[in-house]
């Protein structure tokens, strides 16, 4: 038994019933968990001495509104989880769906790797995924009065409001997007015997 068909094995024996799916291809594993048992898995995947998972390499949120040209017809987003077990040395992804679309939720997994704290509030930030039980759960990387989140397929190019500087009232002002949207056709220069070894 080679070492990926031993940690499929671990994580089928470990995951159990909260196991949906296990997806073994290009050497790597892919386990998805419902929303329900998203927390309790994490803990399953850090602490079964068969696996050991101690550390989170990256945590993000993923849209999947369109995904196929639209064949897809499952929950709209996930959480995809990278781990690694520096003792075992193997790393496995795990995908948990959020049950609903109009408002994604699932459980932080940051009091089991607290490396999770900046990657959820990031994935809300720019999903608006809510991680429930996060300590500090607030945007990061937008300021505190973008509206939306900008990472969402249905999300406008130009977003819904710019801000600018206001030399009569000395400060920084929101406004709706005045940006035109153009057709941008790229400029062709055919020379002739380009490219045939000058």
């Amino acid at each position: 038994m080679n070492q990926l068909e031993l940690l499929e094995t671990n994580l089928r024996a470990a995951l159990g019933e909260a196991l949906v799916s296990l997806d073994a291809r290009y050497g790597e594993i892919t386990v998805a968990v419902r929303a329900a048992d998203h927390l309790e898995a994490a803990r399953r995947l850090r602490d079964d001495p068969s696996l050991r998972f101690d550390t989170l390499i990256d945590l993000c949120g993923v849209d999947w509104l369109n995904w196929g040209d639209g064949a897809w017809d499952g929950a709209r987003f996930s959480v995809a989880m990278q781990l690694l077990s520096v003792e075992k040395n193997w790393r496995v992804r795990v995908q948990t769906f959020c049950q609903e679309d109009d408002f994604p939720i699932v459980a932080s997994v940051v009091d089991i790797w607290p490396a999770a704290s900046w990657y959820e509030r990031e994935a809300f930030d720019l999903f608006g995924i809510v991680f429930e039980g996060h300590p500090d759960l607030r945007r990061i990387l937008t300021d505190y009065g973008f509206v939306g989140h900008p990472f969402r397929k249905d999300f406008p190019v130009s977003g819904y409001v710019e801000m600018r500087y206001d030399p009569e009232q000395k400060r920084v002002v929101y406004q709706p997007v005045t940006i035109e949207p153009r057709e941008i056709t790229p400029r062709v220069i055919r020379e002739e015997g380009y490219g045939a070894g000058r």
